[in-house]
């Protein structure tokens, strides 16, 4: 009898500690970024990343991404800055080919999701923090996600470009996810 009333509890409990569910990246993916150069916007975007999606929200504690990025990739429609971005003042893809960033926790703040990870990029690694926001679709979604990082943190722009008047410090990421559940 009580081999059968422990059977019952865990058969109960097995939805409460279920994983997330896991989501396959659709074309029509995106992830960009917008920075400032001598007080004008420019927007960029990587052409080479992968990305690990596992999300519930009435579960963040099972969510998770874990996402990669070919540094290599990044274009920002100007030969001069793209021709910059991967030498040793910027990326440093020889030494540092690629950017890394998983989750560590999701919280709620207010209305808002936020994705608490650790960012990987040219050999530094630092807390960053994104805004998420995940609209189900049939058997899909698309997750939004929106950040801001600090270049100089992680030494992208150094030397001549750590001048904060003329490439500015904060580096706004954005990703626009078309998910398919696994």
């Amino acid at each position: 009898m009580q081999s059968r009333s422990l059977a019952l509890v865990l058969a109960l409990m097995a939805p409460c500690i279920a994983g997330a569910a896991d989501y396959a990246v659709q074309s029509g993916s995106t992830l960009g970024f917008t920075s400032n150069f001598q007080g004008s916007n420019f927007d960029g975007h990587f052409d080479k990343w992968t990305a690990a999606i596992s999300y519930d929200a009435a579960k963040l504690t099972a969510s998770k991404f874990d996402v990669t990025v070919d540094l290599s990739s990044g274009k920002t429609g100007d030969n001069d800055r793209d021709s910059a971005l991967p030498g040793p003042d910027f990326f440093n893809v020889a030494k540092f080919p690629q950017a890394h960033f998983v989750t560590t926790a999701f919280h709620q703040q207010g209305s808002q999701v936020v994705a608490d990870g650790m960012l990987t990029l040219r050999g530094v690694t630092k807390p960053v923090s994104l805004n998420v926001v995940f609209k189900p679709q049939g058997t899909g979604a698309t997750l939004d996600v929106t950040g801001t990082v600090k270049r100089l943190d992680f030494g992208v722009g150094g030397g001549q470009y750590a001048d904060t008047s003329v490439i500015g410090p904060d580096v706004k990421v954005t990703a626009h996810l078309v998910l398919s559940a696994k």
